[in-house]
């Protein structure tokens, strides 16, 4: 099995690397990044490159590490014994199968997406380290060990919103998606805009990264925020002399709001304006 980037996600040589590397050695792969760059699609482009299903663990902040596993529903069996309800002695009745059960008992191997795991309590990446090292665990239930039948790739998303545990990271391949340079997003732009005039794309660009220059902006613009403003630029068949014609410096450019997405950085901006006039 081997990933270089589909027709629809343009994949840098060193991701690439990266991802195929995890693969070969059957490690966890962690990206981080900044949001937008395509570290949750990432996941979604290996499936579909390597004709492989996917499964995707959203993590949030109340997620515990145990519903990766499983969860017993103590309570519904409980309920069910009190009503009389036949099959209440089959305690697997009321085990819900988590993610990482799914993935390991699968008949192939499997994508397996573990999204934003930095949302969660600093202890979640800690109370996963034996189960992706060893690929198994134990249901007390059961008295049953599930054991990978074929080890999933797995592919662990991080914002960087708190630091992950050293112990979590030894087991982990990773990679930095960093920010597109013009050229690669003019490639990312070209395959979901094939038809775009190419002056219209320079001059769009051209302000794309100038905005993010923009010195203390706390969300700056990214390659989503970018494909946005670009399908409406092309919606309303604005001419390439539009975006030539802007100047940050004297007038913001249309559709502001698809690429600034908060109060304090358009104050930002305004200000950034104001001291350069």
């Amino acid at each position: 099995m081997s990933f270089q980037g589909t027709s629809t996600y343009v994949a840098t040589s060193e991701l690439q690397i990266a991802v195929n590397a995890a693969i070969y050695l059957q490690r966890p792969l962690l990206v981080k990044g900044e949001p937008g760059t395509g570290k949750t699609l990432l996941a979604h482009e290996i499936a579909n490159a390597l004709g492989k299903k996917l499964l995707t663990w959203h993590i949030k902040s109340t997620t515990l590490a145990q519903q990766g596993l499983y969860e017993y529903d103590a309570v519904s069996r409980l309920r069910d014994s009190q009503l009389g309800k036949e099959g209440v002695d089959d305690i697997s009745h009321y085990i819900k199968k988590g993610k990482l059960w799914e993935a390991f008992t699968a008949d192939e191997t499997v994508v397996l997406l573990i999204d934003e795991i930095d949302k969660a309590d600093i202890e979640f990446p800690n109370d996963l380290l034996l189960e992706l090292d060893r690929m198994e665990f134990y249901v007390y239930e059961l008295q049953q060990t599930i054991k990978a039948i074929h080890r999933p790739i797995v592919i662990i998303t991080s914002n960087n919103e708190k630091e992950l545990p050293d112990a979590f990271l030894r087991r982990c391949l990773f990679h930095y998606i960093r920010f597109p340079d013009k050229t690669t997003m003019q490639e990312i732009v070209n395959v979901h805009f094939p038809n775009i005039r190419e002056e219209l794309l320079n001059n769009a660009l051209q302000l794309f990264y100038g905005l993010r220059e923009v010195t203390g902006l706390k969300k700056k613009p990214s390659t989503s925020e970018l494909l946005d403003w670009l399908s409406l630029l092309l919606f309303e068949q604005l001419p390439a002399s539009v975006l030539a014609e802007s100047d940050l410096k004297e007038q913001l450019p249309p559709h502001l709001h698809t690429l600034i997405k908060n109060e304090q950085d358009l104050n930002i901006l305004e200000e950034w304006r104001r001291r350069r006039r």
